[in-house]
């Protein structure tokens, strides 16, 4: 029988169960139980908003989004967000899913740390942000129930979550700080580290090579 966790179900196809044992596999708890929230919370948040969202992109997309924090995931030269993009296209292409389909989930995955932008593409591209913003962030919790959220967290709990993810997000990004140069990213960095020093935009246009 399918699983279903407050009222979404969870499809039960062999996409599913291999995603889930890839995550299950290359990250710890902290990052496998925020991995299916989002895809909870984004589900809950998307059918609220009417999008109609393929629930094996989404879930690839929500169960991917962080995989370019582990160490089985990771480069050195990228940002996170694109080593776990790489990963899905890759996965839903020996899935059998199109080009296009993989394309999308890429997306979702590569831009779920860029605010705003994915809220105006493919559904599957929103419902990753969506998941992701209210599961970090808290963004428009209230949109969904007490009752939502016990049977999400009950299935999916956040224990001294907030500490853990952020230093999820530092020990995946301290070995290659240049790539969150432009994000968010660098707000973590600078946190946990005394010495991080930030990029600044503006001085690397006036120090640009360009004479005028």
């Amino acid at each position: 029988m399918p699983e279903s966790i407050a009222g979404i179900t969870l499809p039960d196809t062999r996409l599913v169960r291999e995603a889930t044992d890839l995550v299950r596999v290359a990250a710890d708890e902290t990052l496998f139980h925020h991995s299916r929230r989002v895809y909870l919370w984004g589900s809950l948040r998307a059918a609220a908003r009417g999008l109609e969202v393929d629930p094996e992109l989404a879930y690839v997309g929500g169960l991917f989004h962080d995989l370019g924090l582990t160490a089985a995931h990771a480069t050195k030269d990228r940002r996170f967000e694109i080593d776990g993009a790489e990963a899905a296209r890759t996965f839903l292409l020996d899935h059998g899913r199109t080009e296009a389909e993989a394309r999308t989930v890429w997306l979702a995955v590569a831009l779920h740390t860029t605010p705003e932008v994915p809220h105006h593409l493919a559904p599957e591209v929103a419902v990753v942000s969506l998941g992701v913003e209210t599961d970090v962030l808290g963004v428009d919790l209230a949109e969904i129930t007490e009752q939502q959220r016990a049977d999400v967290v009950a299935a999916h709990p956040r224990p001294d979550f907030k500490n853990r993810i952020l230093k999820a997000f530092y020990e995946g990004m301290a070995d290659r700080p240049d790539t969150t140069f432009g994000t968010m990213n660098d707000d973590v960095l600078a946190h946990f580290d005394a010495s991080f020093r930030r990029k600044d935009f503006v001085e690397i246009i006036r120090n640009s090579p360009w004479p005028e």
